[in-house]
């Protein structure tokens, strides 16, 4: 009490205060405790479920267990029923070969006549069938004569007529071919005609010749070197040619099929210029030049050809200045379309 005073004497006084901590830190306690319990009690309870989960799985463990014994039991019994079944099968199967045997000696004579009745019936049956099929191919074989008879009549029929068609063909094959050698000696003679016209024509040149069947003239007298542009004294001599062609167009008869091909011919030097960058334009440009020209003085196109042969067809194999010469030429041909 005096301690007391003396502390409110100095105005100072902590006991309240001392005594609220106290209280509140035993509430706690209390509280922990409590929850402490209760979580104890929801353990003990779950323990308890799980135990009681466990004991009864085990309890039908041991009923599965029991199950099983059991029907390892029965599987006995039974592998000794089947073996049992089994033996009384095959004490039944023999004594019923017994008395199959027996029975099968006392009617082995009805059996085999039924047997020989059976074979017999058929074989008619067989027969029957087989005289079918015979009267079936008698018959086919009858149609496949009437039809070979017919065929070796169409085929003597047409023998006769391939004979007498052979024998027409011929005929015609002969006719025809003395039709055309008659139109080939027919333009032979106008050929030779019209060489001898233009030799007339042109006089006797050395420059231009008749080599078998073609009227040789030499480039020069139409052509500068390199070109295929006309000169006009190459003109003049395809005037006189247009003279003599137009007057052998007269003369030829329609029927006969015939043309004047002109063919362009080059020496083996090779020409490479940007005009013409081979000796085979050279020499078409060459031919087309004079056939031109001779259209336009009136000769048909249809009885003209102009061809190209470069320098593959040399009338001289040489390599002298001459015979180049001579291999670069025009050559007139006059002959059939």
């Amino acid at each position: 009490m005096a301690l007391a005073r003396t502390r409110r004497d100095r105005g100072v006084d902590y006991w309240p205060g001392f005594v609220d901590a106290l209280s509140t830190l035993i509430l706690g306690v209390i509280f922990l405790l409590t929850v402490f319990a209760v979580v104890q009690f929801y353990l003990a309870q779950e323990m308890s479920g799980k135990d009681t989960a466990l004991q009864r799985l085990t309890a039908q463990i041991a009923q599965l267990s029991e199950l099983l014994s059991l029907e390892k039991i029965g599987k006995v019994n039974l592998e000794e029923m089947l073996t049992s079944v089994r033996s009384t099968l095959a004490a039944t199967e023999s004594e019923r070969d017994r008395y199959k045997t027996g029975l099968e000696g006392a009617g082995s004579a009805q059996g085999q006549v039924n047997e020989l009745s059976g074979k017999l019936e058929s074989q008619q049956q067989l027969t029957a069938r087989a005289l079918a099929q015979v009267e079936l191919l008698n018959q086919q074989i009858v149609a496949l004569r009437r039809q070979l008879a017919a065929l070796e009549e169409a085929l003597d029929v047409s023998e006769k007529r391939d004979k007498e068609s052979q024998a027409r063909v011929a005929d015609l094959g002969q006719r025809l071919n003395l039709a055309l050698a008659q139109r080939v000696q027919e333009l032979s003679r106008y050929r030779s005609d019209f060489f001898g016209r233009l030799r007339a024509i042109l006089g006797n040149r050395p420059d231009i010749r008749i080599v078998g069947d073609r009227f040789v003239l030499q480039s020069e007298v139409f052509f500068d070197a390199g070109q295929a542009m006309l000169r006009p004294e190459g003109r003049a001599e395809i005037d006189k040619l247009a003279l003599a062609l137009a007057e052998l167009e007269r003369q030829i008869p329609a029927d006969i099929a015939w043309v004047l091909r002109v063919d362009g011919h080059t020496d083996v030097r090779p020409i490479a210029s940007a005009q013409f960058p081979s000796n085979w334009e050279l020499s078409a440009a060459r031919a087309i030049a004079v056939v031109q020209y001779l259209i336009a003085k009136g000769i048909s196109p249809q009885h003209l050809v102009a061809a190209g042969f470069g320098e593959f067809q040399p009338l001289d194999t040489g390599s002298s200045d001459e015979a180049y010469s001579r291999n670069r030429r025009i050559e007139l041909k006059l002959t059939e379309r």
